[in-house]
């Protein structure tokens, strides 16, 4: 019976997402309709907003059909589409319809349910494959331009300028093609020149501007007067000391009033992690954000489905993750050639990035990835915002919002704890030096309690590493000691060991490893974790192992990030992705290495300070 409720439930999918949709008759259209009898020749009926019967204005256009196609246009987006608006396609040359696919569709409905209750549109989309994201959103900046306000500006903006003349050109295929008898403007429908500027282009006889630009010139979009802005490609704008894209997008939308009919539509598709689209996108999933976070997964575009297939046969081999994917709405037919397009494929981690069905695989964009995207996402399950500070001259903790120390969880008496501290540079072009902080009792899951990261001297960090350790019950302090065995300090060769040695005097639980002569026979003992080709593997192989069991709680976003963009190289070795860090990602490493082989992770010093 669940075989044959597959079958024909699917059937069904396949029957309504094929032959239903029209946007003339507005049948399968978004918002609430209802039937009515039409002036217009051909249209006997149709389902229309009941905003529309809702306007004064309906009760004199019953019987005109000019005033009752201008009408229905002001309030049915993809009736006017459907009528007034010509678009190339991209299999063939001459202009059609603009006719809604259903990812546009599934994108409308959420811009319309925000524009009927009076909202501010807001939405970040996160895109796949190439189904016409820039096309809804211009379009539909459009209809508002050309229907509903007048001297209502906007923007397009790019991570390069041709990219924002491309989408402006829908717009000016639509103003040359748009039929004259339901222009509503005071001149005919064309952009004309606006004070001399070559970025801007006015609609004439609307009083409304369309404005280009991009991230490469950041300064031209200050002070721009706009009611909507369309920002392309986030994920892709340039980051540097002097331009992010953060201040981008801030210096366009900052001036967006909160009312309706003003709209901010960010829309990308994924390039790793730990980018500023990648932050936004979390933000809007966790409801921390303005925007309405939208997904369009590869089997909502309707296309990549096998001709014919054995339903049968196809019902009783799905495996579990085809399973989801019916569940979720692919249809049998897309699943078989989704089968057969993972044969192209060395992994289906490289298929999963270019065809994803969730937002996970999307921003999985590396075939090279150490650690699996989903297992990643369920230690996200833990993160939760920090408490920023710092530990004070007197050694208690001392809530700051400019402090670099996050603490999730302050000491507890009796409590043991470990500190793997990951040595950096000074300057804010190098890599973070990062303290982590676990919780390490025996029998215990380890959890990461705090965290600081900055760019500091040496010798500060070993102090600060010091100030963590004792406020945390004397922590056992596991600190990499490549950077202080082979770096200079001040200009003195070697001069960072007496930095590492000095910390060591000082502080009672310094971590140790053994030392061995030609050999192989233990001779002593050297202060710190030092890391080489064998030990990073040993530690990458057991944080791929803690990650895969979820055998540690994770509190930071930024290290979930650092796990997703971790590669293993071509040559077997490990790094982070281009562009990217590990810093936190490898005090993880350390910090359950030696909590899971090490006794000494275990010892409690005799001055275990009180929870402060």
């Amino acid at each position: 019976m669940h075989n044959e409720y597959i079958s024909l439930l699917d059937s069904l999918r396949q029957h309504f997402a094929a032959t239903l949709y029209d946007p003339h008759r507005g049948l399968c259209c978004t918002g609430p309709r209802q039937r009515v009898s039409t002036p217009v020749e051909g249209l006997p009926w149709a389902y229309v907003p009941v905003e529309m019967l809702d306007n004064p204005a309906y009760a004199t256009c019953r019987n005109n059909a000019l005033a009752w196609k201008r009408l229905r246009c002001a309030s049915d987006f993809e009736y006017w589409a459907a009528n007034c608006v010509k678009i190339k396609p991209k299999r063939g040359f001459a202009n059609v319809p603009f006719t809604l696919n259903i990812p546009q569709r599934h994108v409308l409905s959420i811009i319309e349910r925000q524009r009927r209750a009076g909202e501010p549109l807001r939405l970040i989309i996160l895109k796949s494959r190439q189904w016409g994201c820039s096309t809804l959103v211009q379009i539909y900046m459009a209809w508002i331009q050309t229907c509903l306000r007048k001297n209502w500006n906007s923007i397009i903006c790019a991570h390069v300028k041709d990219t924002s003349a491309t989408i402006r050109g829908m717009y000016t295929k639509l103003l040359a093609n748009y039929p004259a008898e339901m222009w509503e403007g005071d001149e005919a429908p064309k952009f004309v020149p606006y004070e001399g500027s070559t970025n801007i282009r006015a609609i004439a006889g609307r009083d409304c501007f369309v404005a280009i630009g991009s991230s490469e010139k950041q300064d031209a979009l200050r002070g721009t007067d706009v009611a909507m802005a369309h920002l392309s490609e986030i994920a892709f704008w340039p980051s540097s000391r002097e331009h992010t894209p953060e201040a981008a997008v801030n210096s366009v939308c900052s001036g967006i009033a909160r009312m309706p009919l003003t709209l901010v539509a960010l829309e990308s598709t994924a390039n790793g992690v730990g980018n500023y689209f990648h932050s936004e996108w979390r933000r809007a999933v966790e409801g921390r954000s303005d925007k309405v976070p939208i997904f369009i997964p590869w089997f909502e575009t309707g296309d990549n489905a096998d001709g014919k297939i054995d339903v049968d046969a196809m019902v009783k081999s799905l495996t579990p993750y085809e399973q989801r994917l019916w569940n979720e709405g692919a249809l049998l037919a897309q699943i078989a050639w989704y089968r057969a397009k993972a044969r192209e494929y060395s992994s289906l981690q490289g298929l999963n990035a270019e065809y994803p069905s969730d937002d996970v695989e999307a921003f999985a964009a590396t075939t090279r990835t150490v650690f699996s995207p989903e297992h990643v996402e369920a230690l996200r399950g833990g993160c939760k915002a920090p408490t920023m500070g710092d530990v004070g001259a007197e050694g208690r903790f001392v809530p700051s919002s400019t402090g670099a120390l996050a603490v999730w969880s302050l000491p507890q008496p009796g409590c043991r704890y470990v500190a793997a501290v990951d040595v950096g540079g000074r300057s804010a072009e190098a890599d973070w030096s990062v303290i982590a902080v676990f919780r390490a009792g025996v029998g215990e899951m380890p959890e990461v309690v705090a965290q600081w990261r900055g760019h500091v001297d040496h010798d500060i960090l070993v102090r600060k590493c010091a100030a963590v350790g004792r406020f945390y019950n004397t922590a056992l302090l596991v600190i990499e000691s490549n950077t202080f065995e082979t770096a200079e300090y001040g200009g003195v060769e070697n001069s960072n060991l007496f930095v590492l040695s000095r910390l060591a005097e000082s502080y009672p639980a310094v971590y140790r490893r053994r030392s061995y002569d030609r050999a192989g026979i233990v001779k002593g003992s050297m202060i710190g974790f030092h890391t080489n080709r064998a030990t990073k593997a040993i530690l990458i192989d057991g944080l791929i192992e803690a990650v895969r069991e979820g055998s540690y709680i994770e509190h930071s976003d930024e290290a979930c990030n650092e796990l997703l963009v971790y590669e293993q190289l071509p040559n077997g070795s490990f790094a982070a992705r281009c562009g990217y860090h590990d810093d936190i990602l490898m005090t993880r490493a350390m910090a359950l290495h030696v909590i899971s082989t090490d006794f000494r992770a275990f010892i409690v010093p005799r001055n275990i300070g009180k929870a402060r």
